[in-house]
């Protein structure tokens, strides 16, 4: 008779965890690898991209040079004035749209979220050009509040969408319930459902941020003057016709992530669920 322990339901073998475990450490360092590369580049000097696999002659000459002899500190505080107006405007538009669909049955409430849907159809480059005759005669252009408005205008309907779906999974009676407590439906809004949540709100403002910190084509068309650069704009004027500082560009490019893994720190807790929870009902 064979003394072999049976397995239990849905427990692996040796030989088949094993295979996982370097399936999944291989995934990882494919992931990993881009990353670790660009700072390992930031750290050569201006010129010490061009030997990358000598090991030696680290500094931070790179990092010194952007801070001190360009103009990123007023790229980054355009950039933080921008991606923070985009998710406190974008979260909050999209939470009154999505609560307004979820509770609220008025004329017209299913082909608004279908607009938001259609709308995330259309690619950005097709966006340009009408973006910016709008803007144009709303005198926005190379304005904060321009690409503000810019930006709520790619986040805000998949925002919607999501926060709708999470709104649904909030039980209604606890809108009866500040009713009965003699608050209006804004009040009910603010004070009762908002709280509850809080792990959609992370998911979209994570989602509004990034949209924000990181675009490239709408800053370019629509900013001009170079006080009012953002990050992803500036970065570029390290590229010239004959050369490009991939030095200094590696260097930029680690320290426009920090903000990015920050917030994205602040909110993990709250993406699973949020993202679950907004997916699974709607």
């Amino acid at each position: 008779m064979s003394s072999t322990t049976p397995r239990a339901r849905g427990e692996r073998s040796r030989g088949a965890s094993a295979a996982l475990h370097t399936a999944l450490v291989l995934a990882s360092l494919v992931a990993v690898f881009p990353v670790l590369f660009v700072v390992f580049v930031s750290l050569r000097g201006r010129d010490g991209w061009q030997e990358p696999t000598r090991l030696a002659g680290f500094d931070v000459s790179n990092y010194t040079h952007i801070l001190e002899h360009t103009k990123f500190l007023t790229w980054f505080g355009n950039s933080v004035i921008v991606a923070l107006g985009a998710t406190l405007l974008g979260v909050f538009t999209a939470a009154t749209a999505g609560y307004a669909v979820s509770r609220m049955r008025f004329p017209g409430h299913r082909p608004l979220m279908w607009t938001f849907l259609i709308v995330q159809m259309f690619p950005m480059a097709v966006l340009i050009v009408p973006l910016y005759n709008i803007l144009g005669e709303l005198e926005l252009l190379d304005s904060y509040t321009g690409l503000i408005v810019t930006y709520c205008s790619v986040s805000v309907p998949f925002c919607a969408w999501m926060l709708k779906g999470y709104f649904d999974t909030i039980p209604a009676e606890i809108d009866e319930a500040g009713r009965v407590d003699g608050l209006s439906p804004f009040g009910t809004f603010w004070r009762l459902v908002l709280p509850l949540a809080r792990p959609g709100l992370a998911v979209t403002a994570f989602y509004s941020f990034i949209t924000a910190w990181g675009e490239v084509a709408f800053a370019t068309q629509f900013m001009s003057s170079e006080e009012h650069y953002t990050l992803a704009v500036g970065l570029q004027t390290f590229v010239g016709q004959q050369k490009a500082e991939w030095g200094l560009m590696t260097a930029a490019a680690v320290l426009i992530t920090i903000p990015a893994a920050v917030v994205f720190f602040l909110a993990q807790r709250h993406l699973v669920a949020g993202l679950t929870a907004g997916g699974t009902k709607g």
